[in-house]
């Protein structure tokens, strides 16, 4: 579950915007939206850091949740 915190929190900096970059972190709302899509598809990389979880949510956007979708389109995703 740790894990899963710390690649939520990697991934709202990694998928930021100017606006978002300056809160640090995503809304508990972007958080939640992307938590059950990084626990299915990209568990197995969720030790290699942001940027590898944010492709694997891109590799997968096709099966990805629609509100997960939506955070990544909202940050230029």
């Amino acid at each position: 579950m740790r894990k899963l915190f710390l690649a939520l929190s990697l991934l709202s900096i990694a998928v930021s915007s100017d606006a978002f970059a300056q809160q640090r972190s995503g809304t508990p709302e972007e958080q939640k939206a992307c938590s059950r899509d990084v626990q299915r598809f990209c568990r197995a990389v969720i030790d290699q850091g942001d940027f590898t979880i944010l492709a694997c949510l891109q590799q997968n956007r096709p099966k990805i949740t629609a509100a997960c979708d939506q955070v990544l389109k909202s940050h230029g995703q």
